[in-house]
């Protein structure tokens, strides 16, 4: 298992300082207080510091500590600031050469009334093995005359991990239940200057299943599901009920060579362990893997305060 941050090249990323249940984050030119149970350590700067540097500041409303409604609350204002605002992401140079990477995107981000601003930073070195891994699949295509390769965003959210593949040259098809969501992600498809994606507004389990009937393949699937959610016509998601069953027609999708897997997971209680288990009982013990990695996702404060926040599972074939 391995624990994976942010490269440290990101200007426009910062974990300032975490503690007592709270995060100091700057997202570009704004920096801002956010809730963050899993900080359960004192602050390194003084409270006095932390308003002083920040613009604006979560605070948690009545749904706070309910299932599907702890996000929910209100932003205080502390100073002047925009309500939407852009952060650039520019991929890993290359080691070697240091040539710069053609993993270059821009997010805007939001206020949101549940406390997200359109982005989940950890997330960084997925987009970047999903760059990777998605490259590399283009050049095999290329090489035996195959088109592009298709790469599913499930749960898509506000689109980075789509735009990661998309910028490594996929044919990408990004979904998510909530119609402004992808309307927000269209917009950073846009400011980053791609095109192409295929947008779709539904319940994931019900498209993966549909594509399992229909015997569709995809060389590459990325999938981060919440803990509680809602199709667009009222459909039901709740992790622990519905998780194996998706994985169980993901593996039915994903091609069986040639082909790469993400899956990552917020919920408190889930372990990378528990994520590989699950991802090996799906697929069944008789497929064979090119390579399956799991580990955690976690951000560092500059004092050097670690806050494990996701964990991950890649699977290569």
């Amino acid at each position: 298992m391995t624990i994976e941050y942010p490269a440290e090249y990101w200007k426009d990323y910062e974990l300032v300082d975490s503690g007592r249940g709270e995060k100091l984050e700057r997202f570009g030119k704004y920096t801002l207080i956010r809730p963050e149970p899993k900080a359960l350590w004192d602050k390194t700067l003084p409270e006095s510091a932390w308003t002083k540097a920040a613009h604006v500041k979560f605070t948690p409303g009545a749904g706070f500590g309910k299932a599907g409604k702890e996000d929910s609350g209100t932003w205080d204002r502390l100073k002047r600031m925009d309500d939407q605002w852009q952060i650039a992401y520019k991929g890993e140079p290359d080691p070697e050469t240091h040539a710069a990477s053609d993993l270059n995107i821009s997010l805007r981000l939001g206020l949101t009334s549940f406390k997200h601003v359109g982005v989940f930073p950890e997330q960084a070195p997925n987009w970047e093995f999903i760059f990777s891994e998605t490259s590399r699949l283009v050049r095999i295509n290329k090489a035996n005359g195959l088109p592009a390769p298709k790469v599913l965003n499930l749960f898509a959210y506000t689109g980075a991990a789509s735009l990661a593949a998309k910028a490594a040259g996929a044919d990408v098809t990004h979904l998510d239940s909530v119609r402004q969501v992808v309307t927000w992600a269209r917009d950073n498809m846009d400011r980053s200057g791609l095109d192409g994606i295929r947008w779709v507004v539904e319940d994931a389990m019900k498209f993966a299943r549909r594509e399992a009937r229909r015997g569709n393949l995809y060389q590459g699937i990325i999938l981060d599901p919440p803990a509680y959610g809602h199709g667009p016509d009222g459909e039901k998601w709740k992790l622990d009920e519905l998780l194996f069953d998706l994985l169980k027609n993901v593996a039915a999708i994903l091609a069986p060579r040639d082909s790469f897997m993400v899956l990552n997971l917020y919920s408190n209680g889930y372990s990378a362990m528990l994520g590989e288990t699950l991802v090996h009982e799906a697929f069944g013990h008789d497929t064979l893997f090119r390579d399956i990695s799991s580990g955690e996702l976690a951000l560092k404060d500059s004092f050097g305060k670690v806050l494990p926040l996701s964990i991950f599972v890649r699977v290569k074939r």
